[in-house]
């Protein structure tokens, strides 16, 4: 018998619930019952998706006496980094593309672009 799939590191973070979780833990290791105390749910549920974090490999738990504390495991967020840098170029071209078609002077018979094109459009305030 296979053991259960994890989840990945995309699936752990499509949750806002579990993005909000990572904030908290950003600087400090927490006990469940700290966690839950942000959230309008139960601590099971919070568990449960401190589990899904533990499975993608986002957070790492350690047992202080008879509570479980949970903190932050950055390392599996770079997953996440590279694909992200990847797609980043193609805002990169589109806002680029942007810039240039605002800068570009496509009015026939205005004399400078864009500013002169803002202007003819405001309302003349010398006549009062």
């Amino acid at each position: 018998m296979t053991a259960p799939q994890k989840h990945d590191v995309f699936q752990a973070i499509a949750d806002p619930t579990r993005r909000e979780v990572l904030h908290l833990l950003g600087d400090q290791e927490l006990p469940v019952t700290v966690i839950s105390g942000h959230f309008p749910m139960s601590r099971t549920a919070v568990s449960k998706h401190l589990r899904i974090l533990a499975d993608a490999g986002l957070v790492k738990e350690r047992k202080v006496g008879r509570e479980t504390r949970y903190r932050l495991e950055a390392t599996p967020l770079m997953e996440l980094k590279r694909w992200l840098n990847y797609y980043e170029r193609y805002w990169d071209n589109k806002l680029q593309a942007l810039k240039r078609f605002v800068e570009e002077d496509d009015v026939p018979g205005e004399n400078s672009g864009s500013a002169h094109r803002l202007q003819a459009v405001e309302p003349d305030k010398r006549q009062t």
